[in-house]
């Protein structure tokens, strides 16, 4: 939020569903609204209203409670059931039910009727000066200027424009519910865990593939689709990088050797440690960054020293900040990441 300018003035977030890599944020968040005041921010005093499917007030609640602190503003939660709507002031929230393996929903923003256009260079030819006037005349008032001239809304305003819609499916299988809420929608966010050819695997887990996904949002006639939720098994470099898991490592060394398979391993890690290295030389120096190179070489060592979160690898390995370095041996690597011809297949 901070990367992007999004301000911390909102004053609700909506759920999905609470598998926890959908909620864990919730927790950094609040205790960064907490602590707005510290960085020269006003203090927050109005509520935050938590917004989330069946389970809200018992899931939701418990995060709010991880750690010693507390929050310091208001927190209401609100459950939501599919069919549910929510009216504010230019917009409706809209609810429907989705697929997943937890109790889920989706959401469609729906925004009213909107003002037609106003014509600023009109406005300025008949002498209308910019200000509060050019507001009242594009709210449907008509105005008089000095010279007694009544100017009206359908001089300078066009005709009433169609309210947006955006559509966020979560994280679910193909739904008719959500694609007869995204019918004719500006906008459908959709997930895509997979690719098509792993639709076995999108079955199992109440997920779509990018394939399916297209095809609801051209049956729905949606205007633009953004696909989200996308496995990190699929890389930009999916060629020439293993696929996640001990049957795509099985394949990429039937195909080229255990050479091949250790050298894609090792591009693959060689790749997120480049773009590690520069941020590691901005903080800690060349030396810091010497550290975070190492982690291509030599079994790719991870030096407790450096303190980074490496994420899922795609082979299914996550390394997390903690690699101590002990007095009794060399510092810590995953022993998975060995993959000489006598090591077992992960």
């Amino acid at each position: 939020m901070m990367k992007y300018g999004v301000s911390f003035t909102f004053k609700a977030v909506f759920f999905t569903h609470y598998h926890s890599d959908h909620l864990l944020g919730l927790i950094g968040l609040t205790r960064t609204l907490g602590l707005l005041n510290i960085f020269g921010g006003a203090e927050r005093q109005e509520p935050l209203v938590l917004h989330g499917p069946r389970g809200a007030k018992r899931i939701l609640e418990h995060a709010l409670t991880v750690g010693i602190e507390k929050p310091k503003f208001p927190i209401e939660i609100v459950e939501l059931k599919p069919g549910d709507v929510l009216h504010r002031g230019e917009y409706d929230i809209l609810t429907c039910e989705t697929e997943h393996r937890a109790d889920t929903v989706g959401y469609a923003l729906v925004e009213h009727t909107r003002l037609g256009r106003f014509n600023p260079d009109k406005a300025r030819e008949v002498g209308i000066p910019e200000g509060p006037l050019w507001g009242k005349i594009h709210k449907g008032e008509p105005v008089t200027l000095d010279d007694g001239r009544t100017i009206t809304p359908a001089e300078l305003v066009g005709a009433p424009r169609p309210g947006r819609t955006v559509v966020i499916s979560g994280d679910t299988r193909p739904h008719p519910a959500l694609e007869r809420l995204a019918t004719g929608a500006d906008l459908l966010v959709h997930e895509a865990t997979f690719a098509h050819e792993d639709l076995a695997r999108a079955r199992e887990t109440g997920h779509t593939t990018a394939r399916e996904a297209a095809e609801l949002a051209t049956r729905a006639g949606v205007k633009r689709l953004v696909l989200t939720h996308i496995s990190p098994r699929y890389t930009r470099e999916a060629p020439r990088t293993p696929r996640r898991g001990p049957g795509a490592l099985r394949r990429h060394r039937d195909r080229t050797g255990w050479d091949g398979a250790r050298g894609a391993l090792r591009r693959c890690v060689a790749g997120r440690v480049g773009g590690a290295r520069r941020g590691v030389t901005e903080r800690r120096g060349a030396e810091g960054a010497e550290d975070a190179e190492s982690a291509c070489e030599g079994g790719l060592p991870f030096p407790g020293s450096l303190a980074l979160w490496w994420g899922v690898l795609p082979v299914g390995i996550i390394l997390t900040q903690h690699a101590p370095t002990t007095a009794q041996g060399p510092p810590w690597h995953p022993p998975c990441l060995d993959l000489g011809p006598s090591a077992p297949l992960l």
